[in-house]
């Protein structure tokens, strides 16, 4: 699968193969995470599939992917919530990022310009893919922020930002 790669202005500058683009250095590209809530406020996270090239059995956000070069990034968001959850949500994008994250494991590299978007889950009970999700769990942010301080190395790098973000906008009024 081809990934979009981008300047640091997030601009499209080209595409690769989403294995070269995760080979160190690593190559900045499009990519995109998702956060649902529930009514009460809890976030939905999942911990990533032990065959994940990235990152494996770490604890992480609802899902994320890439889009493919020109999909629009919530397009390709809503197709991943569905191969991860079996689940829908209208999503909205509340900001982005850029991070860069080896992964001691496996020796591969996250450099993204990172999306995030956040969304509802109402009255549908997730269906984790257990070729994706080992394990899932609804989370108040709170005890997601105590956790990621007390064991940054059981969370994906990124998840601190994602989380940062979606807060925000929940205060600001989104979702």
């Amino acid at each position: 699968m081809p990934v979009e790669l981008v300047d640091e202005q997030g601009r499209a500058v080209g595409a690769c193969p989403v294995a070269d683009a995760h080979t160190a250095p690593g190559r900045l590209h499009r990519a995109f995470s998702v956060m649902l809530f529930d009514r009460s406020g809890r976030m939905l996270m999942q911990r990533r599939a032990a065959v994940k090239t990235r990152f494996p059995l770490l604890w992480t956000n609802t899902c994320c992917g890439h889009p493919a070069p020109g999909q629009a990034v919530a397009d390709a968001a809503a197709v991943r919530l569905w191969e991860e959850f079996g689940v829908t949500a209208e999503l909205t994008e509340v900001g982005e990022f850029q991070y860069r994250a080896a992964d001691p494991s496996t020796g591969r590299v996250e450099y993204e310009y990172d999306h995030v978007l956040i969304g509802l889950l109402e009255d549908t009970a997730p269906q984790p893919n257990p070729a994706e999700i080992e394990d899932f769990s609804w989370v108040r942010p709170d005890k997601l922020r105590t956790a990621l301080a007390d064991a940054p190395e059981a969370h994906t790098p990124w998840l601190a930002q994602v989380l940062e973000l979606a807060e925000r906008a929940l205060l600001d009024g989104a979702r």
